[in-house]
């Protein structure tokens, strides 16, 4: 439990400091938001774009391990708006955004480091893979059922316009994208640019977990805490249960590392790109940024559950 404490306190450390920034009114509103365009629009995509462009992709792909956890993401997906259509009777538009909350698990900021602590260096090949395509399938799975939402009644061509726009004026897609393409063609990167890149990338988290807290002043939980609970459920529960399945349906267990990887990766908290999504589209927002919070503290419990459950 201590290990986990190390691991999240500073992250909900950061993001207090955000909340009480602004609170206090020792950082305004329009600097937050300032922050936010910052973090989404350039430091997440260096970060997303130096990270992709310098992984080992051939050494990190298993289909199976894949398979087993973008199953259990897709499925979790679905189930998020379904529920948010079904129960709460959101709009289309919202139940996507909630929908994609339990879609988008926090690989990066507590996946690699609490998968580090358990397992060692060593054991991160999995993760690595998994944070590799994770962007990708998600935006990629997200941008495209909103779109198609959005744009319902429209003809096919005039859809498929709709969906390439939104896809490709994304700044986290672009970058994801020339990610691969450096990292596939062996295009090699300046030193100088990647040293630039570097000194962005290490303001990236902070500023994004800094933004998350003074967003939190302005969307609280009241009215909207069933559908944060069923993200929080699908997020934490459902996504590990579905993978492990998933992962015993295709012989994953043969490996126990890339079957622990799997699990423990697809247990973690939604992520802030949970946040970044819903604010892309100014849908469902204040589910968005609560889940985030209130699902990572309670990450404490329940990712001490699945270590236990796949030691």
């Amino acid at each position: 439990m201590q290990i986990l404490l190390d691991v999240i306190l500073p992250v909900f450390l950061v993001i207090g400091f955000g909340y009480v920034a602004v609170w206090r009114g020792l950082f305004a509103v329009s600097g937050i938001d300032g922050l936010m365009k910052f973090a989404q629009n350039f430091a997440i995509p260096c970060l997303l774009f130096q990270a992709i462009a310098n992984i080992d992709i051939a050494a990190s792909f298993n289909p199976r391990l894949l398979i087993s956890f973008y199953f259990g993401a897709a499925t979790c997906f679905a189930l998020g708006i379904i529920g948010a259509r079904v129960f709460f009777k959101r709009d289309w538009e919202d139940c996507v955004a909630i929908g994609f909350c339990a879609l988008f698990s926090n690989t990066v900021l507590l996946g690699l480091p609490i998968s580090e602590r358990a397992y060692g260096a060593d054991g991160l090949t999995g993760v690595y893979a998994i944070i590799a395509f994770h962007s990708p399938f998600c935006y990629g799975l997200g941008i495209t059922v909103m779109e198609v939402v959005r744009n319902r009644g429209q003809s096919p061509a005039r859809l498929f316009g709709a969906v390439s726009r939104a896809m490709f004026r994304n700044a986290l897609v672009i970058a994801i994208l020339a990610g691969f393409a450096v990292n596939l063609t062996g295009l090699p990167m300046p030193g100088v640019v990647d040293d630039a890149l570097s000194l962005i990338v290490r303001a990236a988290l902070p500023a994004a977990l800094f933004a998350l807290g003074g967003v939190l002043t302005q969307y609280r939980p009241e009215g909207d805490m069933k559908a944060i609970t069923m993200v929080c459920i699908l997020s934490l529960l459902v996504h590990p249960a579905l993978t492990w399945g998933m992962a015993k349906a295709v012989s994953l267990d043969f490996d126990q590392e890339l079957l622990r990887s799997a699990v423990l990766t697809s247990a973690m908290a939604p992520g802030f790109n949970a946040y970044i999504f819903a604010n892309m589209y100014g849908r469902a927002r204040r589910v968005a940024a609560s889940a985030v919070l209130i699902a990572t503290a309670s990450s404490v419990i329940t990712v001490w559950f699945w270590l236990a459950a796949i030691a």
